[in-house]
């Protein structure tokens, strides 16, 4: 009998790729493996994604609420994080705490970028989008944002 938490790597070379584009960036195409959907965990996510040559990873951001990382599997990258660049290949790892610094990656490769990317899963979350001046609302599950220049002081 096959262990429930326990994958091969070609058991997860079969997997589908799940396409996903930035709702707040056109050019942010992430291929996506949720590999920690199959071992059933329910506060981390961990997901193995693959970034083709030119394409970003997301809309340059950060959480208030949530860590994330990512390890770098292969290819090449640029990582904006903060006001700050920096080059990343494989064996590198970053992490992005909670209220870090905004970050986001692009493709700088002619091959895919592909990376393990993970953080804790919350129920709640705010995630600002400083170059769009535009923030996220996270509540049990559903998404809503906000142009930051419609709000006002109370």
């Amino acid at each position: 009998m096959k262990n429930k938490n326990i994958f091969t790597k070609s058991e997860i070379d079969c997997l589908d790729e799940a396409k996903f584009v930035h709702p707040f960036n056109e050019k942010a195409i992430r291929n996506t493996k949720s590999i920690g959907d199959l071992a059933g965990l329910s506060k981390i996510g961990i997901h193995l994604v693959r970034v083709e040559p030119g394409d970003e990873t997301t809309q340059h951001h950060n959480h208030e609420r949530s860590d994330e990382f990512v390890y770098i599997l292969s290819g090449t990258a640029m990582l904006e994080l903060g006001d700050e660049t920096h080059d990343l290949s494989a064996g590198d790892f970053v992490g992005f705490p909670a209220n870090g610094a905004a970050h986001s990656m692009k493709n700088t490769g002619s091959s895919d970028f592909v990376y393990l990317m993970g953080g804790n899963r919350v129920d709640t979350d705010c995630c600002n989008y400083p170059r769009i001046n535009t923030r996220l609302f996270k509540v049990n599950g559903r998404n809503e944002s906000v142009d930051m220049s419609q709000l006002s002081k109370v």
